[in-house]
């Protein structure tokens, strides 16, 4: 009986070590299958940003890391910015033409025969029209400074003050008045005008009333470019414009863009179309260098048209902007060495009016800008 007792007993032990060994060996498998379950759960979560409540990081977008993965120090994160869907009809690089209407009314206007008497400037003016109550010399304040330095510089080589700014800013009825004087083969429809958005000015001068881009002037048109402005409408793309040339129509875009339009030969209908087909933020980047050694990157992001807000991936720690196409989205510059401040170009002292090609006064040409009211 003793002996059976302690069987008894020895096969308890035995049974009780196995099951203990068994539950220790399961408790390490559950445990181990938590920790990686858990472990791709903090992975694939969003890091909320504490500064403003709205902007995140999606580390799961194109281009994005987390902020613990050190694998690549170089790589860039992209925050979310949440922008208005309908910003996308505002800003710097809006395309207004007769396929594109401008949809504005609250733009920061100022008043160029007042900037100009404020500052003491008399080497360019601009024509007032007597025959409307409407003010006729109103401009973007985003544009005045640039065209101010970019004017003062043609002034400083040539010493020529005949210019004037013919026409800029135009309101909505404004535009409609000059359509029922002028008619449709000169005039835009109403809204359908760059004068409207007052990013747009007309040159002339007081000799002839006649600017062509020739002359003195021809520095202006092939130097515009570094103040931020293009001349808009080339005889070479009037097929996509579907504008005659108007070497007088000058549009601001910006330096980096101006530059970019004018050096690869672009109209700023084939640049939005560049950058919407070609350079899209989960797709390649437009990566280009100025004249100034100044690095850029462009991209494009669609609006969500179905929602109010749209979520434009930006670049952390980094200087950039943002603007509206007025067609589909948006289009984010990167400005990798800040943003380059519109500084004259050409010493005061210099004076150096060689290769002149004539006195600037256009009479070698014919046409007259002062019936073309685009």
């Amino acid at each position: 009986m003793g002996r059976n007792k302690k069987k008894i007993s020895r096969e308890k032990s035995i049974r009780r070590a196995k099951f203990l060994t068994e539950f220790i060996i399961c408790a390490g498998i559950i445990g181990v299958g938590a920790f990686m379950i858990n472990g791709a759960m903090k992975r694939s979560e969003t890091i909320e940003r504490t500064d403003t409540g709205e902007n995140v990081i999606d580390v799961t977008e194109p281009a994005t890391i987390a902020p613990d993965d050190t694998s690549d120090p170089d790589k860039v994160i992209y925050e979310s910015f949440m922008a208005d869907t309908k910003s996308k009809y505002k800003g710097d690089l809006i395309l207004v033409n007769e396929d594109h209407q401008y949809f504005g009314g609250d733009e920061d206007l100022v008043s160029i025969i007042e900037k100009n008497t404020e500052k003491g400037v008399t080497f360019f003016s601009a024509l007032a029209d007597p025959n409307t109550d409407e003010e006729d010399d109103l401009i973007l304040s985003v544009v005045y400074d640039p065209m101010e330095i970019m004017i003062e510089d043609f002034y400083n080589l040539y010493y020529n003050d005949t210019l004037i700014i013919y026409g800029a800013h135009r309101s909505t009825e404004r535009q409609q008045a000059i359509l029922d004087e002028k008619g449709p083969e000169i005039a835009a429809k109403p809204g359908y005008s760059e004068h409207e958005t007052g990013y747009a000015f007309d040159f002339s001068e007081t000799v002839n009333y006649d600017y062509q881009g020739t002359g003195d002037f021809a520095w202006l048109n092939e130097n515009c470019y570094k103040y931020g402005f293009i001349v808009r409408y080339a005889e070479e793309k009037k097929d996509i414009t579907k504008i005659a040339a108007e070497p007088w129509h000058f549009r601001y875009v910006g330096i980096p863009h101006a530059w970019y339009i004018t050096k690869h030969d672009l109209c700023l209908e084939e640049y939005i179309d560049l950058l919407r087909e070609k350079y899209s933020y989960g797709g390649e980047h437009l990566l280009f260098t100025d004249d100034e050694n100044r690095n850029y990157e462009v991209y494009f992001v669609a609006s969500d048209d179905g929602s109010e807000k749209t979520t434009v991936p930006v670049p952390a720690g980094k200087e950039y902007s943002i603007s509206g196409n007025n067609v589909d989205g948006f289009i984010v510059t990167v400005y990798e060495d800040g943003i380059p401040a519109v500084e004259s170009q050409v010493d005061a002292s210099a004076g150096d009016t060689s290769g002149d090609e004539g006195s600037g006064d256009g009479a070698d040409e014919t046409s007259d800008n002062s019936g073309n009211e685009i």
